[in-house]
């Protein structure tokens, strides 16, 4: 299975003004580091927990539909259900319903495709760093402040506890 986000935002997750506030910055110096960490705040994030912060569109292909009748989106949240098309060996499918929720899903309602499949669908909290809860907005302005702090030094792969608690509130179970 190839994952791919075939769109991400060109802009953060953090929002620069809150990354300063947070930081207790009070001076434009830094700003072109702040946005740097922010963007690498937003990646961690994302990859950590496999999860879309902004839209973004999610691309899954596959040599053929798992055994099971009931695939699981690997990237999350599913920002609107009829965003979800499906083709299988080059040809549009439908035989399928979007189970909605914390972790989304296909269910197969029809016999199972042949060929290659590939899934697009729209992930993510919404299109402003506003859009993402608040909890996980102050996790990743707490890494950005964190990661300013630790600036020169030699242990740079540090997150902050707080990050990791609540990021690992979004993650996926993984069988």
């Amino acid at each position: 299975m190839i994952i791919e986000r075939l769109n991400r935002p060109a802009t953060a997750a953090v929002d620069l003004p809150a990354a300063k506030l947070r930081g207790r910055i009070d001076f434009g110096d830094d700003d072109a580091d702040l946005e740097v960490m922010g963007g690498a705040v937003t990646r961690e994030a994302e990859d950590y927990a496999q999860i879309a912060l902004l839209t973004q569109t999610i691309r899954v292909c596959m040599s053929a539909w798992p055994r099971a009748s009931i695939f699981h989106l690997p990237i999350t949240p599913l920002l609107d259900w009829s965003s979800v098309s499906v083709t299988a060996g080059g040809e549009a499918f439908e035989d399928f319903a979007v189970m909605t929720g914390r972790r989304p899903a296909l269910r197969l309602t029809g016999p199972r495709p042949a060929g290659e499949i590939i899934i697009d669908y729209l992930a993510g909290f919404g299109d402003q760093p506003e859009d993402i809860p608040d909890d996980l907005r102050h996790a990743l302005l707490d890494q950005v402040a964190a990661y300013y702090d630790a600036r020169g030094s030699t242990d740079r792969n540090a997150l902050s506890p707080h990050f990791v608690r609540i990021v690992g509130r979004y993650r996926g179970v993984r069988a």
